[in-house]
């Protein structure tokens, strides 16, 4: 059992859905993206998902774009991203982290090197959005055997055939992106979303948590009813990009925990 695994059984047992809130590692800088992450727990986040900046990020929006070259700006590395969340641990060792991202830099890292790291900072799972299930071999499965939930993504064009491959080695959760598209543009639909939710649910007993097009606490309370939880980052990084305090930034993403824990 991972802190993952941990805390969905948990939020059975509430009878409450999974919030899920994304930062980028060290945007706009380290102290003030730190101060970010620290709070979400208090604001309600049952699990972190962390940007790993990258240069070329293909599947993200122009607001998680540039939040990713706000810290490369400033300097933030993969070493930095894990001393964030080794400063994090000091004060919280139950809130799951998962590191999302692009397999580059892991690569350049290299594999057994990353894990290794990666483990003893205290992170819980992966998202690596451009490794398929066919590439498995090359740290899906090290991940796992490191004690690393691997966590894939589904989407509106995983057909029927698609799927079971994409569910091969997955754990912690499903992550279904509700459009097609870039992270930030376009609107999640709850009556879209549920019925390709029952879909996967019908050949997983994983988790279902929703991502890609919610930005308000309506839209999360939607979502995640008709899910086991959302995942909400283009909306909250906006926040960060413009300026606002961690205290801001915190209070949005508080309600948006509401909404989700509402549903």
């Amino acid at each position: 059992m991972t802190r993952i695994d941990d805390t969905f059984a948990r939020l059975r047992s509430q009878g409450k859905k999974a919030f899920v809130a994304y930062i980028m590692g060290g945007d706009p800088d380290e102290a003030a993206s730190l101060a970010v992450m620290q709070g979400l727990p208090a604001a309600g986040v049952d699990i972190i998902e962390l940007g790993m900046p990258f240069t070329d990020p293909m599947a993200d929006g122009p607001t998680i774009q540039a939040a990713g070259q706000r810290a490369l700006e400033g300097g933030m590395t993969m070493d930095r991203v894990l001393a964030m969340v080794r400063a994090f641990r000091k004060g919280d060792a139950t809130t799951p982290i998962v590191l999302m991202g692009y397999y580059n830099p892991i690569y350049s890292r290299g594999v057994e090197r990353f894990l290794k790291d990666a483990t003893e900072a205290g992170i819980d799972g992966l998202i690596v959005v451009d490794l398929p299930p066919e590439e498995d071999d090359e740290l899906c499965i090290p991940a796992q055997t490191a004690g690393l939930n691997f966590i894939r993504l589904a989407t509106p064009t995983t057909d029927d055939k698609r799927l079971p491959k994409v569910l091969q080695n997955t754990s912690g959760f499903v992550y279904y992106v509700s459009v097609t598209g870039i992270t930030g543009a376009a609107a999640a639909q709850a009556a879209e979303v549920g019925p390709e939710v029952a879909r996967i649910k019908r050949s997983t007993d994983l988790p279902i948590v929703v991502g890609f097009g919610i930005n308000s606490p309506e839209a999360a309370r939607t979502i995640a009813s008709v899910a086991d939880g959302c995942v909400v980052g283009s909306a909250i990084v906006k926040r960060i990009g413009e300026g606002q305090s961690s205290s801001q930034v915190l209070a949005f993403v508080a309600e948006l925990a509401k909404g989700a824990h509402s549903a």
